[in-house]
C-alpha cells in the first residue's frame, strides 16, 4: 500500500522517535509498501530518510509554523499524493480538513501526565492540546509497550477496543567502534554508563546522588560516563556534579556518534537508567545487545523491555538507586546471570518484526 509519513521527527537531530520513524519506514519499504515522508523542513541528515522513500518538503521551520503545517499543508499534501493510509508516528494527526483515507496514530507515552513536571511547558502544553484530538480522529491507535497501551486505556477508557501494542525494534550499532572513543572521554577504569537526553525525566540528580552515596571503597573504582545532547532544566549538572564531589568521577560526553555509542556500550559494567518514566527506553535494548545488563526502574514499561536482564530499582529513592548500582559492581553472581540473559532479551525486539505487525494494523484498518 501506499503509506504516507508525518516524518517531523527526522527534522533535528536523531532521537529516539527519530530512530523510530527512520527505521520503520525503512523496513516498510523493503515489505514492498510505497512510502511518503512528509517534512516540515529539510532533515537534519540524509543519513536517516530511506533510499527508495518518497520525500516531500516544506518549509515551515520553528515550533508554531510547525503547527500550522501540520494541520493545512500536510493533509493537503496526503490528499494529492493518493496514498492508501496516513501514520502519525508520533502523538500527532492532522485535526483540521478531512483527508478521506484511514489514519493510524503511534503513541510512545503520557510523560505529559504521568510526568509533567520533567516537561517544557511549550511540550506540555502542546501533548495536552493535541494528543486526545489525535486520538479521536485516529482509527486504531498504535502503543509501543503494553504499559503506554495500559496508560492510554486508564486516561481514555473509550480507546480500550481500538489499540495494538507493537514494539519498536532494535537497531545494531553495527558500524566499527571508535578505537580511540575511550581515551577521547578520558575513561581509564570501569564505568557505569547512562545515555540519554539529558533532561528532568531522566533522573540525572538521583543518578548521581546514588552515585555519590556508594561506599567509597566501591565508588572509587569505578567511572559514571553520562552520554547525550543537552535536553532542557539541566543547565545545573556541572555545578551538581561538583558539590557532590564527582567532578573527577564522572564524565559528560555530549552527543555523539555511532561508534562511540558502540564503544561504550561494549565495554560498560551495566547500563544505569533510573528514568521517572519511559513509554519504552531504547538504551535497554541497545546495552543488553553489547551484552550488559541494565539498572532500570520499577515504573511504567521499563520492567517490561529490561526483562531478565534488568535489576529493577525504586526511581524516587537514592538508596535504592545506589543499593542497586553496589550490587552491580560487586556481586558476580548477580551481574553474570543478568548478564547472560541480555543477549536475548534483546532479540525480542527487531525493526522488520515491528514493521510486519505494524502493517497487520495497516491492513486491519483499511478492511
Amino acid at each position: 500500500m501506499k503509506i504516507g509519513i508525518d516524518a517531523r521527527n527526522l527534522v533535528p537531530k536523531l532521537s529516539g522517535i527519530g530512530r523510530y520513524v527512520s527505521e520503520t519506514s525503512r523496513h516498510l519499504i523493503e515489505l514492498g509498501h510505497e512510502v511518503v515522508l512528509y517534512l516540515p523542513e529539510p532533515e537534519w541528515s540524509r543519513e536517516y530518510i530511506p533510499a527508495s522513500a518518497v520525500k516531500r518538503v516544506s518549509m515551515f521551520r520553528g515550533a508554531l509554523p510547525r503547527i500550522v503545517w501540520g494541520n493545512t499543508v500536510l493533509p493537503r499534501l496526503v490528499i494529492a499524493d493518493r496514498c492508501d493510509i496516513f501514520w502519525g508516528p508520533a502523538h500527532r494527526l492532522p485535526l483540521l480538513g478531512w483527508m478521506g483515507i484511514p489514519q493510524v496514530l503511534t503513541l510512545h507515552d503520557l510523560v505529559w501526565y504521568h510526568a509533567a513536571q520533567t516537561m517544557r511547558a511549550r511540550g506540555w502544553i502542546g501533548e495536552r492540546a493535541f494528543m486526545k484530538q489525535s486520538i479521536k480522529r485516529a482509527d486504531r491507535i498504535v502503543a509501543v509497550s503494553s504499559a503506554t497501551r495500559s496508560d492510554v486505556s486508564e486516561l481514555y477508557p473509550w480507546t480500550v477496543g481500538k489499540i495494538d501494542v507493537v514494539y519498536p525494534g532494535l537497531t545494531p550499532l553495527a558500524r566499527a567502534p571508535d578505537p580511540d572513543a575511550l581515551a577521547k572521554f578520558a575513561i581509564d577504569r570501569p564505568f557505569v554508563l547512562f545515555v540519554g537526553t539529558l533532561e528532568p525525566r531522566k533522573n540525572l540528580s538521583n543518578l548521581l546522588k546514588a552515585f555519590a552515596l556508594l561506599p567509597e571503597a566501591v565508588g572509587s573504582q569505578f567511572l559514571l560516563i553520562i552520554a547525550g545532547g543537552q535536553g532542557w532544566g539541566r543547565d545545573d549538572l556541572v555545578s551538581e556534579i561538583g558539590k557532590l564531589g564527582l567532578t573527577s568521577r564522572v564524565r559528560l560526553t555530549g552527543f555523539i556518534s555511532d561508534p562511540e555509542l558502540a564503544t561504550l556500550y561494549q565495554t560498560a559494567r551495566f547500563l544505569a537508567m533510573p528514568s521517572q518514566y519511559e513509554g519504552f527506553g531504547l538504551p535497554l535494548i541497545e546495552a543488553n545487545a553489547a551484552g550488559i545488563p541494565t539498572l532500570t526502574s520499577n515504573v511504567s514499561s521499563m520492567p517490561e523491555v529490561g526483562g531478565e536482564a534488568a535489576l529493577l530499582i525504586d526511581p524516587r529513592s537514592v538508596e535504592s538507586i545506589s543499593f542497586g548500582m553496589a550490587q552491580l559492581m560487586t556481586d558476580e553472581a548477580l551481574y553474570i546471570r543478568l548478564s547472560c540473559a541480555a543477549k536475548a532479551n534483546a532479540a525480542r525486539f527487531s525493526w522488520k518484526k515491528s514493521a510486519v505487525e505494524l502493517s497487520e494494523v495497516f491492513a486491519r484498518t483499511c478492511n
